[in-house]
């Protein structure tokens, strides 16, 4: 059985058997297609990379890079992504190197009404097949870059086909038997409609070892913007202010959490050391005691933070 991580390979073979697995989403939409999808779409300016043998990785990577606005080709990207040993690509490394590219990689919902959504919003989206069975998988990569729920269809960039219609119960059956595994790919500052605040968080915390900061600033800020509430992103863009010796706003960012937030005790911290920087001593012993008293995991940080202060009022 398909495990995230594990090697792929096999790609571009035929379908080997359809299988007889239930397909509840394509039977739910079918039945009842939401207004915002009953149109047909087909992003046909979407660039086609016919696959070489076994290299689908590199291809549909390729594609939704070059659709996300990055000039780039399967060979540039088969050295960092394809594994000859194995015949194919790591998901893994498919997502490290559309980081290296500049790019946000977004594992979407495994749900047709997320990906189909994303689709109508100009966005393809590369997602993972299992041609084959649980116990003799095919995998495959290919581009989703349309659908028409009135005919049950979907329309991808797939191995040598520049446009691919498949069954929608079949492409669910092959998709749900990869994990519905779904990659979008979005450039730092923008979000979409179908991501999720903690989902979004993770992928762009895998920025940040390579990406540059300004890259990282406007991605967390993005996120803020799209989710004020939601406590890590803010916490992520005011450490991000403070790493660029931005004080005074990484200090408004932490505020900004506890006054949403006052049980926070990290942004209590966080606060309390810039306060202490800035000799805002009083503050400063406010919000530490205040991180201390909440405790938990980095409760010995907050200990830390507080001796500081302390110390630095007996001076």
């Amino acid at each position: 059985m398909h495990t995230r991580g594990r090697l792929l390979g096999l790609c571009g073979l035929v379908l080997l058997l359809a299988g007889c697995a239930s397909t509840p989403q394509s039977d739910a939409l079918l039945d009842a297609i939401p207004p915002a999808l009953a149109r047909p779409v087909e992003l046909t300016q979407t660039p086609f990379f016919p696959q070489e043998d076994y290299q689908c990785g590199p291809a549909a990577l390729a594609t939704v890079l070059e659709a996300s606005g990055v000039s780039v080709a399967p060979a540039d990207l088969a050295p960092r992504v394809y594994l000859p040993a194995r015949q194919g690509s790591l998901q893994i490394e498919l997502m490290a190197a559309a980081r290296s590219y500049g790019r946000i990689p977004y594992v979407i919902a495994p749900r047709l009404t997320d990906l189909f959504r994303e689709v109508a919003d100009g966005r393809p989206v590369l997602v993972l097949q299992n041609l084959g069975t649980d116990w003799f998988p095919v995998w495959h990569y290919a581009v989703v870059v349309g659908f028409d729920l009135g005919r049950g269809e979907v329309v991808l960039r797939s191995g040598r086909h520049r446009r691919h219609v498949q069954d929608l119960p079949l492409f669910e059956r092959t998709w749900s038997r990869a994990r519905h595994w779904g990659l979008l790919l979005v450039p730092p500052g923008e979000t979409t409609a179908t991501m999720e605040a903690l989902a979004y968080f993770r992928a762009v915390n895998g920025l940040e070892k390579g990406a540059p900061r300004e890259a990282l600033l406007r991605a967390w800020r993005a996120g803020v913007q799209r989710w004020p509430d939601f406590a890590p992103l803010r916490m992520a863009l005011g450490n991000s202010l403070y790493a660029e010796g931005r004080r005074a706003a990484a200090l408004a960012e932490f505020l900004a959490i506890i006054e949403r937030a006052p049980d926070y005790a990290p942004a209590h911290n966080n606060a309390a050391q810039i306060l202490l920087e800035q000799g805002r001593l009083s503050a400063a012993a406010r919000h530490a005691r205040e991180a201390v008293r909440l405790g938990g995991p980095h409760a010995a940080i907050y200990h830390q933070t507080l001796d500081a202060i302390l110390a630095a009022g007996s001076d």
